[in-house]
């Protein structure tokens, strides 16, 4: 039947769009998220706009108050060390049982790495990091984890899209992506999984800087009602 296929493809579409502009900040913590608004903007019916809020409460991106509406949450720290949990040990797990990339398996890795030394904003690099992070993922068979990584780190995005322009340059993370790749051509997987764990571990060496220098974006009252998706 088409009509659910469409309405599962309207759905992913306001999905991806709105948890984009969440992570991003363009939807800001205490923004109230209005479904005709958002169904306009995207040219959706309310009913799968509806449907992508459900899955983003789901992630704790957004909360749904009954006679109310739903609204923006701030980044949760603790959310942002269970992500971290969950991200470091799907990802190094899979690395450790990567064999040594094929020669187009490392030219893919190695296209990635090009791809983003054009990157100058975080805007630019961001969907490129993950298309990495998701390709590694696949080097050991593992590329459907991804879902399952992804799920579950929206608050962890989210810190790391403030720290990707507050602590470091955007060239820093390429040159630890670069080190990986480095590490697996050369057959060395110990020295592998050491780079890719320095490299996920860094939120958490400017998490409290980064709450220090914005705290309105981090958990703690609830937050205030600042006017319908309004964006940063």
């Amino acid at each position: 039947m088409p009509a659910p296929v469409a309405r599962t493809s309207a759905r992913e579409l306001a999905y991806g769009r709105v948890r984009d502009d969440i992570i991003g900040g363009r939807f800001a913590p205490g923004a109230l998220l209005s479904e005709n608004e958002l169904a306009v903007s995207l040219g959706l019916s309310r009913q799968p706009v509806r449907e992508a809020l459900l899955l983003i409460a789901q992630e704790g991106l957004v909360e749904v108050r009954p006679q109310s509406g739903t609204y923006v949450t701030r980044i949760d720290p603790d959310r942002v060390c269970e992500a971290q949990f969950i991200r470091e040990a799907i990802e190094l797990a899979s690395l450790g049982a990567c064999a040594q990339p094929s020669a187009d398996e490392e030219r893919m890795l190695r296209d990635l790495i090009r791809r983003q030394r054009g990157a100058r904003d975080r805007d630019a690099f961001y969907p490129l990091d993950e298309e990495f992070h998701r390709a590694l993922l696949g080097l050991a068979g593992h590329a459907n984890a991804w879902a399952a990584v992804s799920a579950a780190k929206g608050h962890l995005d989210r810190a790391r899209y403030v720290g990707m322009s507050a602590t470091r340059a955007v060239q820093d993370y390429v040159d630890d992506h670069e080190r990986v790749v480095d590490a697996l051509a050369g057959g060395d997987s110990d020295a592998a999984i050491a780079a890719l764990r320095a490299h996920l571990r860094f939120v958490f060496a400017d998490l409290e800087a980064v709450q220090a220098q914005h705290p309105e974006l981090f958990a703690g009252p609830a937050p205030a009602r600042t006017g319908r998706a309004s964006r940063r």
